[in-house]
């Protein structure tokens, strides 16, 4: 009993730190402004240099090199020698679905059983956490929310990271729905022999294709039911998967060996899908097949070990570039909410081992729009889109250089402060206090 008060108190403890009042979102955009002198990472490859960015009412209006500015009632900003890009998406992240790991009450991000289609992550996204301050402040100012567990997870929406309460937030509801392919364990039994009970090869396999089974079954009661027009009585579930059966949702599937990959696209074909597969480890053994089916890719993790032992140890840092190069539409993801703040220098890493640059920009501006059905409305610096774009200082894939000084989200200039920061201050002026 003892050590359960303690662990509730030291619970109730943490969420009264972090129930702190947040910083107010900013304010929707009055006047219209325009960003003049820089050098515009457009975000579908292309660069401007000395170029100028005009915006009102939350839309570009214009982006032009060495473009002319209208005198009457718009307000200026220098960028000279700066660089603008369009806010970096944070991909299939439970972001805002989970505040601190260590208290299970923050935990919002998975549900109990299998076939979890009627989940919307939107309801649960939370827009008084703290991390998506901390987010911002390196320049990552949307994410797709998503559900995690089961086959069939749930949908994930996307949102944009200055938001009063998710219908403020969201950018798309609803925008993918998410699920894991089985797969076979690459393992029998724990350390020294102990944990998980021994199974025999054969054994793994067969409970892998009983699931495999039970999923086709699911997918094929989903779509008799979404041509049934009216049903007599409504099933959450298949009803949930109306709009992945008529194009309107993306079907994303977490799928990591080449043959799983070969598999859950051919499963999804099936049913006149066309998926996006996430996580991606070994679709560089399949380049030729993931083109001629029209595949799109969340690769995850470059930081991250490869799966075999025989595997090239770099191939976790080169599996975007060979995939991008290829002519793969390529998304770029880290696991995780608060790692997202990395999520400008994984891309940077990935220009490191063999894709250019602004290819690299692509694959969390762009490409992750694209995937994710938004790509008409953001995730590039072009005319009519949001306005959502940020200044920083220097390249702002390098963490040397990234100093993101000035950001808007649909036309609004928000607040950069976030609790690190104020964190920061606060105990360099105690550790200064004295010196003055």
């Amino acid at each position: 009993m003892k050590t359960y008060l303690m662990s509730l108190a030291f619970s109730a403890t943490s969420l009264m730190c972090f129930a702190q009042a947040n910083i107010s979102p900013a304010k929707k955009q009055t006047k219209t402004i325009a960003i003049t002198g820089a050098t515009v990472h457009v975000g579908n490859g292309t660069v401007i240099e000395n170029g100028t960015i005009l915006f009102s009412n939350g839309k570009i209006i214009s982006v032009t090199a060495n473009g002319q500015v209208p005198q009457d009632d718009v307000s200026r900003i220098v960028a000279t020698g700066k660089h603008v890009y369009p806010g970096f998406i944070a991909a299939t992240t439970n972001l805002g679905l989970t505040e601190i790991e260590a208290v299970k009450a923050t935990l919002d991000f998975q549900e109990i059983g299998d076939f979890n289609s009627h989940i919307r992550s939107i309801v649960a996204y939370n827009t008084d956490s703290k991390v998506p301050a901390t987010l911002r402040s390196n320049g990552v100012l949307m994410a797709q929310p998503t559900p995690q567990g089961g086959t069939v997870s749930g949908s994930s929406s996307v949102v944009q990271l200055d938001a009063w309460n998710w219908e403020d937030a969201a950018i798309k509801t609803d925008d993918a729905m998410h699920m894991s392919w089985p797969v076979t364990p690459r393992f029998r039994g724990g350390f020294g022999g102990f944990g998980r009970p021994q199974m025999s090869p054969e054994a793994l396999a067969e409970r892998t294709q009983a699931a495999i089974a039970q999923l086709t079954s699911f997918f094929a009661e989903a779509k008799a039911y979404s041509e049934m027009g009216k049903p007599e009585v409504i099933n959450n579930r298949f009803d949930a998967m109306k709009k992945v059966f008529s194009g309107e949702e993306k079907l994303f599937i977490t799928a990591d060996s080449q043959k799983d990959i070969v598999a859950a696209v051919n499963f999804a074909k099936k049913f006149g899908i066309t998926p996006v597969i996430t996580g991606a480890d070994e679709a560089y053994l399949i380049v030729d097949f993931l083109k001629e089916n029209n595949i799109s890719l969340v690769v995850k993790q470059p930081h991250a070990l490869p799966n075999n032992n025989d595997d090239d140890v770099n191939m976790p840092y080169k599996n975007a570039a060979v995939l991008a190069n290829a002519g793969l539409n390529v998304v770029l993801s880290i696991d995780g909410y608060w790692q997202q703040r990395n999520l400008p220098f994984m891309a940077g890493t990935v220009t490191a081992w063999g894709l250019d640059k602004e290819k690299a920009l692509s694959t969390i501006t762009l490409n992750a729009a694209k995937v994710m059905g938004v790509d008409k409305i953001t995730g590039s610096i072009e005319t009519g889109k949001d306005a959502t774009f940020f200044i920083s200082a220097g390249d702002a894939l390098d963490m040397r250089t990234n100093k993101v000084e000035q950001a808007f989200i649909q036309g609004r200039d928000i607040n950069l402060d976030n609790l690190h920061k104020q964190l920061d201050k606060k105990f360099s002026d105690k550790y200064t206090a004295d010196k003055k």
